[in-house]
């Protein structure tokens, strides 16, 4: 899908503006197979084959604050990845103001879901799938890979998501965020306040964690490299294995395009560790029962 064809967002910023240009330079000429999770344009799939899979899917949703961005802009990062074995599929979901939590997570947890059932058509094993995300895309990957309820409601095993590569993700709304103003898509604060459900560090639930691979820029936002070292700790704490990489000299922006940039690093280290996590007996379904 064209970005133009999309319905009209809110005004990026001037950050988002350069991001938005940089975004859509680096996936020029780069296009998947695009498939429907759902009705509306932003329910969609961009889905890249790796010419020799290796079973391993990374499902990735953008950036772009809950209100802005298109599956489009991730596209970049599937040359570096597929050519890695790795099934990239980037992901969209329906944005805010027109829609508050949880419909992005559920969007996210909807097209996990259609994976499961219609990814080995492409490449990938149902087993093997990857959530990860930039920014607020990294919130949803986090979100979905700690949280238990959506895999019962839509019949999918404990180990749905096999593991989690959030890149400069956000972990919590609390008070102890860091975060200067209360993002949109939790709607206004009140009693049924949204911000603890919508916290992946708040709700994380050590029988469903799979293990992670936490990324963010040595240049990032610092509430969300304070974040980052909040949820390693956290995850840990839980006894949930997870691995940090820290992409030096990137800011929140060029994180994300590092990411589809072999000479990163990203891309080889984010392949390599999603093939022995994939090898590996899941601790969901061992003998034994959960963690």
């Amino acid at each position: 899908m064209r970005i133009e064809d999309y319905p009209a967002q809110e005004p990026l910023s001037a950050l988002g503006r350069a991001y938005d240009e940089k975004a859509r330079a680096a996936a020029t000429g780069i296009a998947g197979v695009e498939e429907a999770y759902g009705d509306d344009p932003y329910q969609r799939l961009s889905i890249h084959r790796a010419p020799r899979p290796s079973g391993d899917v990374l499902v990735f949703f953008h950036g772009g604050g809950w209100t802005n961005g298109y599956k489009e802009w991730m596209e970049f990062m599937a040359p570096a990845l597929t050519a890695r074995g790795v099934t990239f599929v980037s992901a969209g979901y329906r944005l805010a103001p027109q829609h508050l939590f949880p419909v992005c997570v559920d969007d996210a947890a909807r097209a996990v879901a259609w994976l499961h059932g219609h990814i080995g058509a492409h490449g990938g094993e149902p087993g093997r799938v990857f959530v990860g995300g930039h920014s607020a895309g990294g919130h949803l990957a986090a979100l979905l890979a700690v949280a238990r309820a959506w895999r019962a409601d839509r019949h999918l095993p404990a180990d749905a998501v096999r593991g989690c590569l959030p890149v400069s993700g956000v972990y919590r709304f609390d008070a102890q965020s860091g975060l200067s103003m209360r993002p949109r898509f939790l709607g206004p604060a009140g009693p049924r306040d949204a911000s603890h459900d919508a916290s992946p560090l708040l709700v994380l639930d050590r029988a469903v964690a799979p293990p992670f691979l936490i990324t963010w820029g040595s240049r990032d936002f610092p509430h969300l490299v304070a974040q980052a070292g909040q949820m390693a700790d956290a995850l840990r704490t839980a006894g949930v294995p997870v691995d940090t990489h820290v992409l030096e000299g990137c800011d929140h922006f060029e994180a994300s395009l590092a990411c589809g940039d072999p000479a990163s690093g990203w891309p080889a280290r984010a392949a390599a560790w999603m093939q022995a996590v994939g090898t590996t007996p899941s601790p969901t379904t061992t003998p034994g029962g959960p963690r």
